[in-house]
């Protein structure tokens, strides 16, 4: 089970599966701007995540434990460059 405790300025507090951890913005900044409806409508997807379906944010419950293994990376490709 997971839902979200609390919102702040600063990030999101969820439960997830009697375990609760904060989500600073500085680690997910893209849901910083996100409605509250759209993060409070979290959900596990399998045993071992969760999603947020409105803003098509899946994160593993292993990088909520252990987040130094699971730096972010933004991936890009060459379509990002087109038109530059």
């Amino acid at each position: 089970m997971v839902s979200v405790l609390m919102i702040n300025a600063q990030g999101i507090m969820i439960s997830v599966q009697g375990c609760d951890y904060f989500l600073s913005y500085n680690r997910i900044p893209w849901m910083q701007d996100a409605p509250i409806r759209s993060v409070l409508n979290v959900q596990m997807s399998g045993p071992d995540a969760i999603e947020w379906p409105d803003l098509d944010v899946d994160l593993e419950i292993e990088s909520l434990r252990h987040p130094e293994r699971y730096p972010l990376v933004i991936k890009r490709n060459a379509m990002d460059f087109v038109g530059a």
